[in-house]
C-alpha cells in the first residue's frame, strides 16, 4: 500500500514561492531589488533557495520578509519554514555583537579635523593678542606732551581689536539642501537608540557607534553612502532631503545603500 504525500510536501519552496508571487505581481528582480535595497544577485540566489549569500540566518530572515512584502505575499509562513529548515529561530542577540567583526575590519578612524581646527584658531587669537600687546608698548608716550602744556587729542581714533571669526559650520538644514552632485543621508533616533555604521563609496568608515534617542547625524559623499542599522525600527531616515516612508520593525537589522539619485520616488 502506497502512502500519499502530505499537503505540506506539495508546497513550493521558499524561493519558488517568492518568485511566483513576484511574477504574479508583475515585478522584475530589478524592481524588487530597488524597493527592498536587497542586491540583485542576492534576490536571484534567494529565488533559487540559495541563502548562503545572505550573510547568516538573521540577514536571510530579514531578506525573506522584505522581499515577501514587496511582492505582496505574507512573509511569516515563509520565515517559519526557513526557521524549520535551519534549526529553529535564532535567539535574540544584541545588535552590537552582531557587527563586532565588521568593527574589527573597519579602517582606522579619520583624523580629528575639529580638534586641529580649534587648535589653529587658538593659535591665531594668541598671535593677534601678542601683536596688539607689543604694539601698545612701542607707541610713543603722551606724557611729555602733557607736561609741556599740550592737551592730548581726544578725537584720535582708538585702536580697534578684531577677533578672527571661526570658520562657518554648515547647519543641518544647509546640509539637507546640499547640491545634487552629492548624496546626503540624515539619521534621527526618534523611537529609541540604535547602533549604526556608516561608510562612504570607498568603504571608509564615517561613523561606527550608538545613536541615542533624540540624537541625529548627517553624512555626505560624492557617490554613495552605505548604512548598517542595528535597530532599524528606531531610525527616521532622510535621503537627499526627502523623508523615507519605509517603516522597519524594532530590533530589525538593515543594510542600506543610497546614491545621488535616491529616492527615485517620493
Amino acid at each position: 500500500m502506497s502512502i500519499g504525500n502530505s499537503p505540506e510536501d506539495d508546497r513550493p519552496s521558499i524561493g519558488r514561492a517568492l518568485q511566483q508571487a513576484r511574477i504574479a505581481a508583475g515585478l522584475t528582480v530589478e524592481e524588487v531589488s530597488s524597493s527592498t535595497r536587497v542586491r540583485i544577485p542576492i534576490v536571484h540566489a534567494i529565488e533559487e533557495d540559495d541563502f548562503s549569500r545572505c550573510g547568516g540566518d538573521v540577514y536571510a530572515r530579514g531578506h525573506i520578509r522584505n522581499i515577501a512584502r514587496a511582492v505582496g505575499t505574507d512573509p511569516e509562513p515563509l520565515v517559519e519554514r526557513y526557521d524549520g529548515d535551519h534549526g529553529g529561530r535564532p535567539a535574540p542577540t544584541p545588535a552590537a555583537p552582531l557587527f563586532e567583526a565588521e568593527r574589527i575590519r573597519s579602517e582606522p578612524r579619520r583624523p580629528n579635523w575639529t580638534a586641529a581646527m580649534v587648535a589653529a584658531i587658538v593659535a591665531v587669537i594668541g598671535f593677534v593678542g601678542f601683536t596688539l600687546f607689543n604694539g601698545a608698548d612701542d607707541k610713543p608716550s603722551n606724557t611729555a606732551q602733557v607736561a609741556e602744556g599740550s592737551k592730548p587729542d581726544k578725537t584720535a581714533a582708538k585702536p580697534t581689536t578684531t577677533k578672527p571669526a571661526a570658520p562657518p559650520v554648515p547647519s543641518e538644514s544647509a546640509i539637507a539642501a546640499a547640491p545634487r552632485d552629492k548624496v546626503t543621508v540624515k539619521l534621527g533616533a526618534n523611537q529609541g537608540k540604535s547602533w549604526i555604521s556608516v561608510k562612504d563609496h570607498n568603504g571608509r568608515l564615517l561613523f561606527d557607534g550608538l545613536l541615542l534617542e533624540g540624537e541625529s547625524k548627517t553624512f555626505q559623499d560624492k557617490e554613495r553612502i552605505d548604512l548598517v542599522l542595528g535597530n532599524a525600527g528606531a531610525i527616521e531616515l532622510f535621503v537627499n532631503g526627502k523623508k523615507l516612508q519605509d517603516r522597519f520593525e524594532p530590533g530589525q537589522v538593515e543594510r542600506l545603500s543610497y546614491t545621488k539619485g535616491d529616492p527615485e520616488a517620493g
